[in-house]
């Protein structure tokens, strides 16, 4: 690897163990191995590394979003049976003092304090909204519309940052995939009714 993977690599541990507020420059360079000269090399400044790790984090989970071993579902795309299924994997990672997604909650404590990090994954709210898309209607991510993006994707970022913060703030009470597939199902019937 060069120093810019791993720089990357040093990074996510560091996140992992200190979160974003705590972890310094001179933290990633020891993590890595690399030099201070490289993080604004590679990145251009510490906070965008940070959020490339976190990224990157993410997208080391969206394997785990599909399933065991990132098997597809047999549910029918769309369905309040796939809906179950895929909040029931996306849950499992939230689950244990381990879990990366802490430093969702950070970011939004801490936006302010925190501003290229959070600037840099806001840019990145449809990229995480078109991968959602694509995981519950069963399609790749590059055939999901782009007006679906600010209906469907927004509505799935929007339960998915939910469910983050319940399972970070209280995990005994938080929602199960049982749970959201019952409350959907409630949803649906009185929207029928009307």
């Amino acid at each position: 690897m060069g120093h810019r993977e791993d720089l990357l690599e040093g990074a996510k541990r560091c996140l992992l163990a200190k979160g974003f507020a705590r972890t310094t420059a001179r933290d990633l360079v020891k993590e890595s191995g690399t030099n201070l000269a490289s993080i604004g090399y590679h990145y251009g400044s510490k906070d965008a590394l940070l959020a490339e790790a976190y990224l990157a984090l993410v997208g080391d989970l969206s394997d785990a979003f599909d399933g065991d071993e990132g098997a597809r579902s047999d549910a029918e795309p769309g369905s309040v049976e796939r809906f179950q299924e895929v909040w029931a994997n996306i849950i499992d990672t939230m689950r244990g003092p381990g879990s990366m997604w802490h430093l969702s909650i950070e970011i939004v404590a801490m936006g302010d304090q925190l501003p290229a990090v959070r600037d840099h994954l806001a840019a990145q709210q449809q990229d995480a909204a078109r991968a959602l898309v694509a995981l519950f209607a069963g399609i790749k991510e590059e055939d999901v519309p782009d007006e679906t993006l600010d209906t469907l994707g927004k509505f799935y970022v929007t339960l998915m940052t939910g469910l983050i913060a319940q399972w970070n703030f209280d995990p005994a009470n938080a929602p199960e995939a049982d749970e959201l597939a019952a409350g959907l199902r409630q949803v649906i019937k009185g929207a029928t009714r009307a």
